[in-house]
């Protein structure tokens, strides 16, 4: 039971130890592009590959531990919402990627805008993603909700970037694939704040055993 104990230990810091470097790529595919920087750029490219990895072995160890130990109520939890949540952050670190090849396009271009929004946005799901993994840690099922209800404001930012994009490509056609590089951008950041939602979904149900999925509003 020990050497279990310590086993399932073992898994949640090789999550976190993914989450980090995920959070890492998340942090600098938006400095990239802020920045312009085509070092952080390569940065993010260069520890895909890492990323990749991490959540082969993390599955890998979270389906022997299913098999060979034949977990109970909350272990049982813990290793199906492991290998969701390693799901998720590899997922981000894709989306990642995504964001670094729109940064390197657009970094050779004349900006259409300065960057004000999008940078807010980023800022919005990466504190949404590190609260997800600190709920993961803490088991805090009210810090795993404060990130369900920060879903609505990334959606909002998403929707007003968006309109401002397209009233540029509407008065200046010469915009549009700087533009159309942007709305990508901002896409991917909602969606990793979609991916740091599903983790937190995924906290409240280790937790409490409760499937907040579709209806986490009226939790």
């Amino acid at each position: 039971m020990r050497h279990f104990l310590e086993e399932l230990e073992e898994l949640q810091r090789r999550l976190l130890e993914m989450g980090g470097l995920v959070e890492s790529a998340i942090s600098n595919s938006v400095r990239a592009l802020s920045e312009r920087s085509e070092a952080r750029a390569r940065q993010v490219l260069n520890n895909e590959a890492r990323i990749n990895q991490m959540e082969i072995e993390i599955d890998d160890c979270a389906v022997r531990l299913l098999a060979l130990q034949q977990p109970m109520a909350r272990d049982l939890r813990f290793l199906t919402a492991a290998i969701k949540i390693n799901s998720d952050l590899e997922r981000m670190g894709d989306l990642a990627v995504n964001i670094v090849e729109r940064a390197l396009s657009l970094m050779k271009q004349a900006q259409v805008k300065p960057l004000i929004d999008i940078p807010k946005l980023a800022q919005l799901s990466e504190s949404m993603v590190h609260k997800s993994l600190d709920s993961f840690v803490r088991r805090d099922a009210e810090l795993a909700r404060q990130v369900l209800l920060s879903d609505d404001a990334v959606d909002d930012l998403r929707d007003a970037i968006y309109q401002e994009l397209v009233s540029f490509m509407e008065k200046d056609p010469s915009t549009i694939s700087r533009s159309l590089d942007l709305i990508f951008v901002a896409r991917n950041l909602e969606r990793i704040a979609d991916h740091a939602t599903n983790i937190a979904e995924d906290v409240v149900f280790l937790v409490r055993g409760v499937d907040v999925r579709h209806h986490a509003e009226t939790q």
